[in-house]
Protein backbone atom coordinates (compact mmCIF):
# COMPACT_ATOMS: atom_id res chain seq x y z
CA UNK A 1 0.00 0.00 0.00
CA UNK A 2 2.81 2.40 0.85
CA UNK A 3 4.39 1.84 -2.56
CA UNK A 4 1.10 2.67 -4.30
CA UNK A 5 0.65 5.85 -2.25
CA UNK A 6 4.22 6.92 -2.98
CA UNK A 7 3.76 6.23 -6.69
CA UNK A 8 0.50 8.22 -6.81
CA UNK A 9 2.08 11.10 -4.90
CA UNK A 10 5.09 11.02 -7.20
CA UNK A 11 2.86 11.03 -10.30
CA UNK A 12 0.74 13.89 -8.94
CA UNK A 13 3.85 15.90 -8.16
CA UNK A 14 5.18 15.31 -11.68
CA UNK A 15 1.88 16.34 -13.30
CA UNK A 16 1.81 19.44 -11.10
CA UNK A 17 5.38 20.34 -12.07
CA UNK A 18 4.61 19.88 -15.76
CA UNK A 19 1.17 21.44 -16.15
CA UNK A 20 0.85 24.19 -13.54
CA UNK A 21 3.64 26.26 -15.12
CA UNK A 22 1.82 26.03 -18.47
CA UNK A 23 -1.38 27.26 -16.82
CA UNK A 24 0.55 30.05 -15.10
CA UNK A 25 2.04 31.11 -18.45
CA UNK A 26 -1.43 31.24 -19.96
CA UNK A 27 -2.73 33.39 -17.11
CA UNK A 28 0.26 35.76 -17.16
CA UNK A 29 0.55 36.37 -20.89
CA UNK A 30 -2.95 37.72 -21.50
CA UNK A 31 -2.33 41.08 -19.88
CA UNK A 32 0.77 41.75 -21.97
CA UNK A 33 -0.73 40.62 -25.27
CA UNK A 34 -3.92 42.61 -24.64
CA UNK A 35 -1.97 45.77 -23.77
CA UNK A 36 0.21 45.35 -26.87
CA UNK A 37 -2.88 44.96 -29.06
CA UNK A 38 -4.51 48.05 -27.51
CA UNK A 39 -1.39 50.11 -28.12
CA UNK A 40 -1.10 48.80 -31.67
CA UNK A 41 -4.72 49.69 -32.43
CA UNK A 42 -4.19 53.30 -31.29
CA UNK A 43 -0.51 54.27 -31.41
CA UNK A 44 -1.37 57.99 -31.54
CA UNK A 45 -3.38 57.67 -28.34
CA UNK A 46 -0.53 55.79 -26.72
CA UNK A 47 1.90 58.52 -27.79
CA UNK A 48 -0.40 61.09 -26.17
CA UNK A 49 -0.52 59.03 -22.98
CA UNK A 50 3.26 58.58 -22.96
CA UNK A 51 3.68 62.33 -23.53
CA UNK A 52 1.44 63.06 -20.52
CA UNK A 53 3.73 60.83 -18.43
CA UNK A 54 6.84 62.68 -19.68
CA UNK A 55 8.26 59.52 -21.23
CA UNK A 56 11.19 60.53 -23.46
CA UNK A 57 10.76 60.15 -27.22
CA UNK A 58 7.17 58.90 -27.03
CA UNK A 59 6.96 58.41 -30.82
CA UNK A 60 9.73 55.81 -30.53
CA UNK A 61 8.78 54.50 -27.08
CA UNK A 62 5.32 53.47 -28.31
CA UNK A 63 6.79 51.03 -30.86
CA UNK A 64 9.27 49.66 -28.33
CA UNK A 65 6.40 49.19 -25.88
CA UNK A 66 4.23 47.43 -28.47
CA UNK A 67 7.08 45.10 -29.41
CA UNK A 68 7.95 44.28 -25.79
CA UNK A 69 4.32 43.62 -24.83
CA UNK A 70 3.51 41.50 -27.88
CA UNK A 71 6.77 39.60 -28.26
CA UNK A 72 7.15 39.01 -24.53
CA UNK A 73 3.51 38.01 -24.10
CA UNK A 74 3.46 35.68 -27.10
CA UNK A 75 6.81 34.18 -26.06
CA UNK A 76 5.36 33.37 -22.63
CA UNK A 77 2.14 32.03 -24.17
CA UNK A 78 3.77 29.55 -26.55
CA UNK A 79 6.82 28.86 -24.42
CA UNK A 80 9.35 30.13 -26.95
CA UNK A 81 12.52 31.61 -25.47
CA UNK A 82 10.43 31.65 -22.31
CA UNK A 83 13.10 32.69 -19.84
CA UNK A 84 14.23 35.57 -22.08
CA UNK A 85 10.64 36.69 -22.63
CA UNK A 86 10.04 36.57 -18.88
CA UNK A 87 13.22 38.57 -18.21
CA UNK A 88 12.14 41.21 -20.70
CA UNK A 89 8.72 41.45 -19.08
CA UNK A 90 10.26 41.62 -15.58
CA UNK A 91 12.18 44.70 -16.72
CA UNK A 92 8.99 46.17 -18.18
CA UNK A 93 7.02 45.50 -14.98
CA UNK A 94 9.66 46.92 -12.67
CA UNK A 95 10.32 49.93 -14.90
CA UNK A 96 6.62 50.68 -15.13
CA UNK A 97 6.07 50.09 -11.41
CA UNK A 98 8.84 52.40 -10.24
CA UNK A 99 8.80 54.85 -13.15
CA UNK A 100 5.06 55.36 -13.62
CA UNK A 101 3.01 53.99 -10.74
CA UNK A 102 4.85 55.24 -7.67
CA UNK A 103 3.59 58.79 -7.05
CA UNK A 104 2.82 59.51 -3.41
CA UNK A 105 -0.78 59.60 -2.27
CA UNK A 106 -2.35 58.12 -5.42
CA UNK A 107 -4.04 54.90 -4.31
CA UNK A 108 -5.05 53.79 -7.84
CA UNK A 109 -1.45 54.03 -8.99
CA UNK A 110 -0.32 52.17 -5.86
CA UNK A 111 -2.64 49.31 -6.84
CA UNK A 112 -0.97 49.22 -10.27
CA UNK A 113 2.44 49.50 -8.59
CA UNK A 114 1.83 46.38 -6.49
CA UNK A 115 0.18 44.56 -9.45
CA UNK A 116 3.39 45.11 -11.43
CA UNK A 117 5.52 43.84 -8.53
CA UNK A 118 3.36 40.71 -8.29
CA UNK A 119 3.64 40.10 -12.04
CA UNK A 120 7.41 40.55 -11.84
CA UNK A 121 7.48 37.97 -9.05
CA UNK A 122 5.51 35.48 -11.12
CA UNK A 123 7.77 36.06 -14.09
CA UNK A 124 10.81 35.43 -11.89
CA UNK A 125 9.33 31.99 -11.18
CA UNK A 126 9.12 31.41 -14.93
CA UNK A 127 12.80 32.33 -15.23
CA UNK A 128 13.73 30.02 -12.34
CA UNK A 129 11.61 26.96 -13.20
CA UNK A 130 11.11 27.16 -16.96
CA UNK A 131 8.04 26.92 -19.13
CA UNK A 132 6.58 23.56 -18.10
CA UNK A 133 4.51 21.54 -20.56
CA UNK A 134 3.17 22.65 -23.93
CA UNK A 135 6.18 24.82 -24.77
CA UNK A 136 8.66 25.04 -27.61
CA UNK A 137 11.42 25.35 -25.03
CA UNK A 138 12.61 22.42 -23.01
CA UNK A 139 12.81 23.09 -19.26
Amino acid sequence: MAATTHSTTSTTAQVTQDYLPALARLLMCGLFIWEGVLQLRDPAGTVSYFTSLNIPSPQIAVWVSIAVHLLGGIGILVGFMTRWAAALLVLLCLGTAFGIHLPEGDMENMTHFYKNLVMAGGLLYVIAYGPGAFAFDKS
